[in-house]
């Protein structure tokens, strides 16, 4: 095989490679369709439509800035992917029937969460249909201290839902990093007043009242993922304070703040609710 032939197998192959990879991150988002229909422009064999070696380094070019963007779109960096398939022909009546069990395993990440995914598709074609079904999936994720994250995943895995996965994930990471980056700026803002008992990646708040001291308000952040997937953000208001304010508390201010709280959050939102608790009960007076 000349010099020429080999560079032109080694590029065909590593086209493959990266429409599968492109097709793995264009699935879970189908309203992007300028993407998808720029994807579907290229060639899905390994020797179709391939007229020279320029002709393929060209289109290997448009592929690996197709995954990147993707990747940017999404959040989804896949880092290795491969396939394998057992394909057996039965006889069934007059029909012929072709069933291919394929074999997937992918490992990448979304920013701070890697994953590695194994799963089987069984693809049954007849002569009128073809249909496809993933018969197992297996997730695995680190780091492991997201609890939300473990338990979105076990139910992933029972459902044999990769869409829902990969959407999940990617808003999940997305408020993870607003939740920290808001937490964060109160901090700075309000260094005297404001504690991260977790660090950085905290899930709680402490604010501690600068005007009563042994008056303490903490705010537990927890993003949740529902049963179809959906993620949100769940704020919670816990009052700590000393037995005597409990008891001179004749109003129950103190017992219906965690209420007051939710309803200040759906009127003014997270950031403009956190600042005005703070502003409220801690801030010393001019």
């Amino acid at each position: 095989m000349d010099p020429e032939t080999r560079e032109l197998r080694a590029l065909e192959a590593e086209v493959a490679a990266l429409q599968r990879e492109c097709s793995m991150l264009s699935k879970p988002w189908r309203k992007t369709s300028g993407a998808r229909k720029s994807f579907k422009k290229f060639p899905q064999s390994d020797s179709e439509g391939w007229e020279s070696l320029e002709d393929l380094k060209s289109q290997l070019g448009h592929l690996k800035s197709e995954l990147s963007f993707l990747s940017k779109l999404t959040g989804i960096n896949i880092r290795s992917y491969s396939k394998t398939e057992d394909i057996t022909n039965n006889e069934v009546t007059d029909n012929d029937t072709k069933k291919i069990l394929q074999r997937h395993r992918i490992s990448g990440n979304c920013n701070m969460v890697t994953f590695q995914l194994e799963f089987q598709v069984l693809e049954i074609e007849t002569k009128e249909k073809l249909s496809s079904v993933i018969t197992d999936l297996n997730i695995i994720m680190e780091p492991t201290e997201y609890s939300e994250l473990s338990e979105f995943a076990s139910r992933a895995e029972e459902k044999r839902d990769l869409l829902m996965f990969f959407q999940s994930l990617h808003f999940f990471v997305e408020w993870y990093e607003y939740r920290k980056n808001t937490l964060e700026h109160f901090k700075e803002k309000y260094p005297d007043i404001v504690y991260l008992s977790e660090g950085t990646c905290s899930r709680c708040m402490e604010i501690r009242s600068a005007r009563q001291p042994g008056f303490e308000l903490v705010i537990v952040w927890r993003i949740q993922i529902d049963e179809e997937g959906k993620v949100f953000p769940k704020l919670d208001l816990l009052t700590k304070v000393p037995e005597r304010a409990l008891e001179l508390d004749k109003n129950r201010v103190i017992e219906t703040a965690p209420l007051s709280f939710r309803r200040l959050l759906g009127v003014l939102g997270i950031e403009a609710a956190l600042d005005s608790l703070i502003k409220l009960l801690c801030v010393e007076n001019d």
